[in-house]
């Protein structure tokens, strides 16, 4: 096969030139450098007196060839290029924003209401990180939110699945319909529930030209394609039955959620913070956009599924492989627990803006700890994953806390859990009885339940440690944490964002945003011909309004 590069047509160059205004063509890497970061003008790509290579140039003209003029053959030009046009444009149009940009949901309130109307304000899309918060508080945060941001549509809140809570999913999914809240992310789900089914379908009707419109716009995070098939279909007819069956959705609403997919934007999250599968979004992403075009000639829908990308994305070249690889919006997350909007403490803050690449690792998760589900935190500074596992360890290995040899017992009243046993059992035991009596009567028959309710304490409390700042169990800090927490820490270093009270969530994005369409803008010169610097795929941290 013969490898050279494709010649420019012949016609074309022979018959278009440019002619130059008041800057004249780049072709010295220095000048190429400078005019591959106007990616807001469009760019001409010229070819050098005598065929010496491929320029570019920006302003000017470009006509027919003149007599008496002198000008440089045209080989094509590349129209602007701006952040808001990296997405799927229908992604904007759907949730109003400017950018195909979304501050995911961080747990335990740490993607605060702050966050979350930061980002609306900015054009962009935040969810409230409401798992693992009582209902109250969620429902004190949404009606916050509700007020401040009332008519805006660029806002939402987070629904994780609790397969051994579904009381506690069904009143936070009562609590974002009630109040109307206009977009929720569905997290952490390994099978469609009666509450994401019910948020899905509540509210769909006819528009007047007869298009299926949807009472809340619901996103599905997830990371394999058997997960992400259910919500790409329509809700399983048994569900929105029954659903029907006890007065909580409409017949009519009932007809219409057979002829749309539960989420009309699934995020494809690959190597996170928190919950997560580790898998590469170069692999994941494709898998799942292929999913989506099966599915979506299955079903026969008449507008698109949209497939977003999440996991790793701590960099400008991230974000720009995300959109090259066919992602329709990026969501972040770990980079933005160290802002100042974000609801960690100080200290937590402080110890995640020392984190590197490696600085992560997997351990038991809380809310599934007895189905033996990991998530990623970080290691850098905190035992909380060693001593976690143990914990972990011993729930596997025993019947019982009495079944534990007692020496092992004394180890971890002292090592992890910072106390008695029986005080932690009466910490549980307070904590169930407002939450749900029933987890209490299952321990009083089941020893090892019991053990495990007690471990859940230990994780349950290392994440609030953290977002309070008990430094006393610093070493003890959960905080979730992928691998894209290092990247950034690395490409804001000597810049204004290195430090964690310079931080602002906007600012990020913009950033990321910015960088992305810079990148992008370099990759597209160099595969046309243009000998492109290094440099240019080095954007570095500015302030952007």
């Amino acid at each position: 096969m013969d490898s050279a590069r494709p010649a420019a047509s012949p016609a074309l160059t022979a018959s278009v030139r440019w002619y130059p205004g008041d800057r004249p063509a780049a072709f010295a890497p220095a000048e190429i450098l400078s005019a591959a970061g106007a990616i807001r003008e469009a760019v001409h790509l010229v070819t050098a007196p005598e065929g010496r290579g491929i320029g570019i140039a920006v302003g000017g003209s470009t006509s027919p060839a003149l007599p008496g003029r002198r000008g440089l053959p045209l080989l094509g030009t590349l129209p602007p290029l701006y952040p808001e046009w990296l997405g799927d444009r229908s992604f904007g149009e759907a949730h109003g924003v400017r950018f195909p940009y979304v501050a995911g949901e961080m747990a335990g309130g740490i993607a605060t209401v702050a966050m979350v109307r930061a980002m609306a304000r900015a054009g962009m899309l935040g969810f409230f990180g409401a798992a693992g918060l009582d209902p109250e508080r969620v429902e004190r945060a949404v009606s916050e939110l509700a007020s401040g941001l009332a008519g805006k549509p660029n806002w939402g809140v987070n629904l994780i699945h609790s397969p051994g809570e579904p009381v506690l999913e069904d009143r936070v999914a009562e609590i974002v319909l009630r109040h109307r809240v206009p977009a929720v992310s569905a997290s952490a789900f390994m099978a469609l529930t009666p509450a994401v089914v019910k948020v899905a379908a509540r509210g769909l009707r006819r528009g007047p030209q007869g298009r299926i419109l949807r009472g809340t716009r619901l996103f599905a995070k997830v990371s394999r394609p058997e997960v992400a098939g259910p919500f790409m279909a329509p809700a399983p007819e048994p569900l929105v039955r029954a659903l029907v069956e006890r007065g909580e959705l409409t017949a009519d609403e009932a007809g219409l959620a057979a002829r749309v997919p539960v989420a009309e934007d699934v995020t494809v999250e690959a190597d996170s913070g928190g919950h997560t599968d580790n898998r590469p979004l170069t692999v994941l992403l494709p898998a799942m956009l292929a999913l989506r075009d099966e599915l979506t000639a299955l079903h026969g829908y008449d507008r698109g599924i949209r497939i977003g990308a999440a996991g790793g994305l701590g960099t400008p070249a991230a974000v720009a492989g995300a959109f090259a690889l066919g992602a329709a919006y990026v969501l972040t997350g770990s980079v933005n627990q160290a802002t100042r909007e974000s609801g960690l403490s100080e200290d937590a803050k402080a110890m995640l803006a020392q984190a590197d690449v490696a600085d992560v690792t997997m351990a038991p998760a809380a809310d599934m700890f007895e189905l033996g589900v990991k998530l990623q935190v970080l290691r850098r500074g905190t035992l909380f994953a060693a001593r976690a596992t143990r914990l972990y360890d011993l729930y596997r290995d025993h019947e019982s806390w009495e079944d534990i040899p007692p020496r092992q017992r004394a180890r971890v009243e002292q090592d992890i859990l910072g106390t008695s046993f029986d005080a932690v059992w009466a910490e549980t035991l307070s904590f169930w009885q407002q939450r749900d009596p029933s987890r209490l009567r299952k321990a009083e028959q089941d020893p090892r339940h019991r053990m495990a309710l007690a471990f859940r304490w230990y994780l349950g409390m290392s994440s609030r440690w953290a977002v309070a700042g008990h430094t006393e169990r610093r070493a003890d800090y959960q905080i979730w944490c992928g691998p894209a927490m290092g990247a950034f820490n690395r490409w804001a270093a000597d810049s204004f964002l290195a430090e964690p009270v310079r931080r602002d969530v906007v600012q990020i994005a913009l950033n990321l945003l910015e960088g992305a369409a810079v990148l992008t803008r370099a990759h597209q010169l160099r595969s046309h011909g243009v000998a492109v610097p290094a440099a240019a795929f080095a954007f570095r941290p500015r302030r952007l309004a």
